[in-house]
């Protein structure tokens, strides 16, 4: 498995959601007619996303990314000459 960050530094832009969702009756389907939901705008930079939704007159809030939960270590880390403890089967 691969752990990269390639294509992980984008700012998201994701609509809050204005019409509440009903359960259809019927089918049990949850449903809503807000269309917006659908959309997700992806920004290269925080700039231009700020600047997007500030000249279309968008009300947002910036979330600031999450530290990683883990250190992004290499595969033969797990042989290394200088290990801890020693590697066995």
């Amino acid at each position: 498995m691969q752990s990269g960050t390639a294509a992980t530094k984008s700012w998201v832009l994701d609509f809050e959601q204005a019409a509440p969702k009903a359960v259809e009756p019927l089918m049990g389907w949850t449903s809503s007619s807000d269309t917006r939901q659908q959309v997700r705008l992806h920004f290269p930079s925080r700039d231009e996303a700020i600047a997007y939704c500030e000249h279309h007159g968008i009300a947002y809030r910036v979330f600031d990314p999450n530290p990683p939960k883990r250190a992004i270590i290499a595969y033969a880390d797990n042989f290394a000459y200088s290990r801890r403890t020693p590697w066995t089967h």
